[in-house]
């Protein structure tokens, strides 16, 4: 904590309007990393990045064309401007929920396919060979089980 705000002293002497910027435009972020209690914070991760795409543009024209505090109020000020930076972190939120659900459904329809293929793979194999090879597979597998252990009394 205090090397935090150690740094955050020295790069609000530095770059002020960086920091304004960022201080600003991150909150969704921040908000993000406060209701986030998984292990690995997904939710978080996917809103910073984008909600930083979105405010980027924005550093840029603080860091290469105006760096003053005049500058970055301004951008602050513009709804338009608000719009793009919350708006982009709106748009990781809606990722972060509406694409595992997706990626699920997929990963369960090749699987599905994968299944039939199989399916008819095997019913080919035993059209084939005959119903004894798969008999024959059974039983092996049934006669190489080790026996179950006997339960041992408790004290």
């Amino acid at each position: 904590m205090v090397w935090s705000g150690v740094f955050l002293l020295t790069m609000m002497m530095i770059s002020l309007p960086t920091v304004i910027l960022v201080g600003i435009g991150m909150l969704p972020t921040l908000v993000a990393g406060v209701i986030d209690r998984s292990d690995g914070k997904y939710a978080t991760f996917c809103v910073c990045g984008i909600n930083f795409s979105g405010l980027f543009p924005f550093l840029m024209e603080v860091w290469f064309i105006n760096h003053s505090t005049d500058m970055a109020i301004r951008i602050l000020t513009d709804v338009f401007n608000l719009v793009i930076i919350f708006g982009s972190a709106a748009l990781g939120w809606v990722l972060f929920v509406a694409v595992p659900p997706v990626i699920t459904t997929f990963l369960s329809v090749a699987a599905q396919t994968r299944l039939k293929l199989l399916k008819t793979t095997q019913s080919d194999i035993t059209e084939e060979w005959g119903e004894k090879v798969a008999s024959t597979i059974e039983s092996q597998e049934a006669s190489e089980m080790p026996p179950l252990p006997e339960a041992v009394p408790g004290p």
